[in-house]
């Protein structure tokens, strides 16, 4: 199996360490591969390969938190603008000034962020699960019923004991155990670290979050493909839809059928036929 971290290299911003598998050639066009909770980058084994083998070189770090990165104590210090500057920042000491992005998870939502303040580093967008953070706050009563456990993750103590009592019996529960399960495990399992891996939730999706005002964000100026699975167990096919009038530049949906909320391995074939086919059109 391919071997994400035999190509690592690493950048300090603030004092944390963000770290980063660096794979193909400095001259071939950039992706950037985003990953979300509880993942590393490890969740894009079957993707780098395919991007590297048509000529792509690709970037995927480890979010602040998670993976091989540093893991702050300070809540603030995984704010969507903290961790959309480690990003920067990875491109910055790879030599890249634009790149293909991709994100899923909470990885979408840097993603979105990226395009939204960053545009001039974004040649494309392809957010995987998450829609834009306007479509995913309209999307209902339904996508807050969906998204129960982010009031639940905001309680420290609480979510860490509830996630990892009796065997991990929560998060087995919570996410179906897919695939991924015993290597979450074996990473949240080190000191510190699922309080790290939460610290994404609490600086950025407590519910202060959705009490207040809209706040009206500019349209992405990048073309975006937007892809969602069925069996997605946390985000309503709606919030993704809802995202095209979120796009100034080039929009693109594609549902894929049969996979959980884990697009990457559950059904890598075709994301990396889709990830090609949108990629080589840009």
């Amino acid at each position: 199996m391919f071997d994400v971290y035999s190509s690592m290299r690493s950048v300090q911003l603030g004092g944390v360490e963000v770290t980063y598998a660096d794979h193909g050639h400095e001259a071939d066009p950039a992706v950037l591969l985003i990953h979300g909770f509880p993942d590393s980058a490890r969740l894009w084994r079957h993707q780098i390969p395919a991007l590297v083998d048509s000529g792509y070189r690709v970037l995927a770090p480890d979010l602040r938190g998670f993976g091989r990165s540093g893991k702050p104590t300070d809540v603030d210090a995984y704010n969507m603008s903290v961790l959309g500057s480690d990003m920067q920042a990875v491109l910055a000491a790879s030599g890249v000034e634009q790149a293909h992005v991709v994100g899923h998870d909470w990885g979408g939502a840097v993603a979105w962020y990226l395009a939204i303040a960053s545009p001039n580093v974004v040649r494309s967008l392809t957010a995987l699960s998450v829609g834009h953070p306007s479509a995913f706050r309209s999307a209902g009563f339904r996508q807050l019923e969906k998204s129960w456990y982010m009031l639940l993750f905001q309680f420290e103590d609480v979510a860490e004991s509830w996630l990892s009592a009796d065997d991990w019996r929560g998060l087995r529960t919570w996410t179906g155990s897919p695939s991924e399960i015993e290597h979450w495990i074996e990473d949240l399992s080190k000191p510190g670290a699922l309080t790290a891996a939460l610290g994404i939730y609490r600086a950025n999706s407590g519910p202060e979050r959705f009490t207040k005002p809209l706040r009206r964000l500019p349209a992405v100026s990048a073309p975006v493909m937007g892809v969602w699975s069925t069996g997605d167990m946390a985000l309503l096919e709606s919030q993704m839809t809802a995202s095209e009038a979120h796009v100034a530049g080039e929009w693109r949906y594609e549902r894929i059928e049969d996979a959980s909320h884990w697009i990457p391995v559950d059904a890598p074939e075709r994301l990396n036929e889709l990830l090609l086919d949108w990629l080589a059109g840009h």
